[in-house]
């Protein structure tokens, strides 16, 4: 018994330690001093809301943008156009998002991409990448503070297993113009808890509750950036978890961070390897 208590103490002192490098290093990603020196010629694939706030951000970071990539000049993303490219920022569409991928990953250009919907190429694209010596980090999303909430959302996860009597529930909130339902974030967010409580083996629609299965709500009002709640709920009480994003500089200053982390590295990353997790 004591031996079982001194290795939990042990766990709780290095997820606080954790936390502690997080809160720690945030402030270097806003002032730059976490790339400092760098400077990368970047390609913007997807040229939307998140890629008008990635352009701010990297140009503010003394980057340059020497191509950018809308659905109007899909063709320009070739050979010829991605030499001297250091790394792509890729925030495109479902449809077009691995082929994009792949065309940057074919010339040796590590790729950062935060699009959605397309993850059943996922293990593809990592295989390119090792294939071809390069790099590459995807995430459902690049928030700072969407980071912390994955590794809470999994830690509470653990220790929810001791206790029966909470059932687990997501909702996720976002714009009108987002194309995939659940968000990757919140699909992310039941697979951590998935991983972490045996009594949950995958998610499903919240119209579709079944036992066994985490329920997510996907709700599409105005012009949300994303809210992100999980919610254990019992007869006496309920315990929650929620993230809500004001706007899209903490996703676009994330994705930034992450190029600028892959683009002197080889392999396949996750934010956690980015964020020192």
């Amino acid at each position: 018994m004591i031996i079982r208590h001194i290795g939990t103490l042990v766990h709780n002192f290095n997820f606080f330690l954790r936390i502690l490098f997080v809160s720690y290093y945030a402030p270097c990603f806003k002032t730059g001093k976490f790339a400092k020196n760098l400077t990368m010629k970047i390609a913007l694939i997807g040229y939307g809301r998140m890629g008008h706030e990635i352009e701010e951000i990297a140009l503010k970071r003394g980057h340059s943008l020497d191509l950018i990539i809308d659905e109007e000049n899909s063709s320009d993303l070739n050979p010829e156009n991605l030499k001297g490219i250091n790394a792509a920022i890729e925030f495109s569409s479902p449809d077009s998002a691995f082929g994009n991928i792949i065309a940057c990953l074919n010339q040796q250009i590590p790729v950062v991409s935060g699009t959605t919907g397309w993850l059943k190429e996922y293990e593809k694209a990592a295989e390119i990448c090792k294939k071809n010596g390069t790099s590459f980090i995807h995430s459902t999303n690049f928030s700072i503070g969407v980071n912390l909430l994955f590794l809470l959302n999994s830690e509470l996860a653990k220790h929810m297993e001791h206790f029966k009597d909470y059932s687990v529930s997501i909702e996720e909130i976002h714009h009108i113009r987002k194309l995939d339902a659940p968000s990757g974030t919140a699909i992310t967010l039941a697979e951590g808890i998935k991983n972490q409580h045996s009594g949950y083996k995958g998610w499903c629609f919240d119209k579709d509750k079944s036992d066994n299965l985490i329920p997510v709500k996907s709700v599409r009002e105005g012009t949300v950036p994303g809210t992100h709640t999980i919610t254990w709920d019992s007869d006496i009480d309920t315990l929650s978890l929620r993230h809500e994003a004001r706007n899209r500089k903490g996703f676009a200053l994330g994705a930034v961070v992450a190029a600028e982390f892959i683009y002197t590295r080889k392999g396949v990353f996750t934010m956690n390897n980015v964020l020192g997790f």
